[in-house]
């Protein structure tokens, strides 16, 4: 076998169909019977195909991959999310609420009508200067990192401030380095609107007042262009057509045996399995969470305290969330709002940012949030084959849930509490949706875990915050996808640059990258780019 990969979330399949596709010999290893690791859709009620990890793809519809893998030919369908987002009014108010629209003149008037005029051009001028920068963004997701690459990406772009004006790349540097929420206060009024793209932002992980995140605010501009995607059947239809594909050109992909050690070989690697199997390549891309590639490596001999340091400097963060999976006899009825306005995008329900701020800062300190806020999406509307005729399948995802509570209580003993308040959140805002819920499935910090390994709780893996991100993640010794001290090893997945959610890019880094390497006829020694 020439490259044998562990682990079967969507990084790691990218990486292997474009290895089998240049004729490379490929083995696939996954420890769980359900491929694809957050990208996997199961049956979680009669009738019911629900997502385990992610359920709207933002990122790898802009990045080239589908087409380039013709995925379309094994399956692969997306619906647009159109509108892309809601926003209802707050409880009791009669204001109308904020439709995001992919065409960016309807949701101008959306906005107008909720929050002004003035702010309603402010968002204009958002979308007219983050746009280019988020699709410059993208292009150096695509990219391995590294500061001159991060340059090229930008390079020749035309800088404008807030105000219009074009300025210096200072500017624009301090523009990318800004908080979210500075962002947001610099060019907007109204602190629903604000709130929204807050929430919006802050999906990645880190709170809108961490330095950084402005173009996490910014990438809503990208949206314009290509809204978010549905697959049709579940997020795991893209697991199972880079399967498909996979197979198509002579890739095997062996599930329910988990890697227990990656161990150095004379000059390639032997891989061993809970079952017994007994594997050596000479390349292993490792596509699990980063600190389980490193229990792999220990296991497997490599130097204890070496290993040690470098867990103790990967900061996975106090836990980012947790979901309610409903199923539903109804779709939540926001007052004001049709469900062709509210049911087909990501319903950002939040209305201030201090609900944000209460939630993250208790999240810290290892408490349960004052209230939780949720993100739902009610995908059914989109794509009636997930649900039986006349019932509704909802997520609701509720972030900055700690993984380690400070009482030192276990989750089990606040699951179903927790789900009571964030389904209550929805019903706040949609009267009457609660009544409507006929069966949910609960997924604490400690239940993403123990199901797809996302060690902390944690489903981008490591915690997305600037001095993680770039050819700083998930250390800069490792930001080029090998491990120091282990040739042959390579590394993808959410723990690698650009991070976590949907995008294949570090797979098809990773896949560029071993075909280089092997073009070359070498091994490459740490420290070789």
């Amino acid at each position: 076998m020439s490259v044998l990969i562990v682990g079967s979330g969507h990084n790691a399949l990218v990486a292997a169909c474009y290895l089998a596709r240049a004729g490379q010999r490929v083995e696939v290893l996954e420890r769980d019977e359900v491929l694809g690791g957050a990208v996997s859709t199961v049956e979680r009620f009669p009738g019911h195909l629900v997502d385990r990890g992610s359920s709207a793809h933002l990122m790898i519809r802009h990045t080239g991959i589908i087409e380039d893998l013709t995925l379309d030919r094994f399956g692969l369908r997306y619906i647009d999310c159109d509108p892309w987002a809601f926003a209802p009014a707050p409880a009791g108010s009669e204001q109308p609420p904020i439709v995001f629209y992919r065409d960016l003149d309807r949701t101008c008037a959306s906005i107008e009508a909720a929050c002004g005029a003035r702010d309603a051009d402010a968002y204009r001028r958002f979308v007219r200067i983050w746009g280019p920068r988020s699709r410059q963004l993208m292009r150096s997701f695509s990219n391995r990192p590294g500061p001159g690459g991060f340059v090229r990406a930008f390079w020749r772009l035309d800088i404008r401030g807030a105000d219009g004006a074009v300025r210096g790349g200072a500017a624009m540097s301090r523009d990318f380095l800004q908080p979210g929420d500075a962002l947001l206060d610099s060019m907007f009024d109204d602190e629903r609107l604000k709130a929204a793209l807050a929430w919006f932002g802050a999906q990645s992980g880190p709170p809108m007042s961490e330095p950084g995140t402005a173009p996490m605010v910014g990438f809503a501009a990208l949206m314009h262009t290509l809204p978010p995607g549905r697959a049709v059947g579940g997020s795991g239809a893209l697991t199972s057509a880079l399967v498909a594909r996979l197979r198509s050109d002579g890739g095997t992909v062996s599930a329910g045996d988990a890697v227990t050690e990656l161990r150095r070989d004379g000059d390639g690697w032997q891989v061993r399995t809970a079952s017994g199997r007994n594997l050596h390549a000479r390349t292993v891309i490792a596509g699990t969470h980063i600190l389980t590639t490193l229990d792999l490596l220990e296991h497997g001999g490599f130097d204890v305290g070496t290993v040690d340091g470098w867990r103790r400097r990967i900061r996975v963060g106090p836990g980012i969330g947790m979901v309610v999976r409903a199923a539903t006899d109804a779709l939540p009825a926001y007052p004001g709002a049709s469900a062709a306005e509210s049911a087909h995008g990501l319903q950002l329900l939040v209305t201030d940012r201090r609900q944000l701020r209460q939630a993250h800062g208790a999240a810290l300190a290892g408490d349960l949030p004052p209230r939780p806020v949720v993100l739902a999406m009610s995908f059914s509307a989109l794509d009636p084959s997930i649900a039986p005729a006349g019932q509704h399948q909802l997520s609701l995802w509720a972030q900055w849930h700690p993984y380690r509570l400070a009482d030192g209580s276990d989750w089990s003993a606040h699951a179903d509490r927790e789900g009571d308040r964030i389904i209550g959140e929805v019903d706040a805002l949609a009267p009457g949706f609660a009544a409507s819920v006929r069966e949910r499935f609960v997924q604490t910090p400690a239940d993403l875990e123990r199901e797809m390994g996302l060690r902390g709780g944690n489903v981008m893996h490591v915690e997305m915050s600037l001095d993680q991100m770039f050819f700083w993640r998930p250390l800069p010794e490792m930001s080029g996808q090998r491990v120091p001290g282990a040739p042959g090893l390579y590394l993808t997945g959410a723990s690698t640059h650009p991070g976590g959610g949907v995008s294949g890019a570090s797979g098809r880094s990773a896949a560029n990258l071993v075909l280089r390497d092997l073009r070359r006829g070498r091994t490459p020694r740490f420290g070789r780019r």
